[in-house]
């Protein structure tokens, strides 16, 4: 049998650093694929990030 195991924390114990050593310790593969299934969560499967171009025309001296 297959006991359901977790652990109960208030949220002001966790520190963000185990957090981010959690993260930090993952082929980026992973990483990338948990963003996209976070995007998709919020957005959909259709949505597309927007490219974004701004065309600046610096001062002539």
């Amino acid at each position: 049998m297959i006991k359901k195991v977790f652990k109960k924390t208030r949220l002001q114990k966790i520190s963000i650093g185990e957090d981010l050593h959690y993260w930090l310790r993952q082929p980026p593969e992973k990483r990338v694929a948990t963003v996209d299934y976070l995007r998709n969560q919020i957005y959909g499967r259709s949505a597309r990030l927007q490219r974004v171009a701004r065309v600046i025309q610096r001062p002539s001296n």
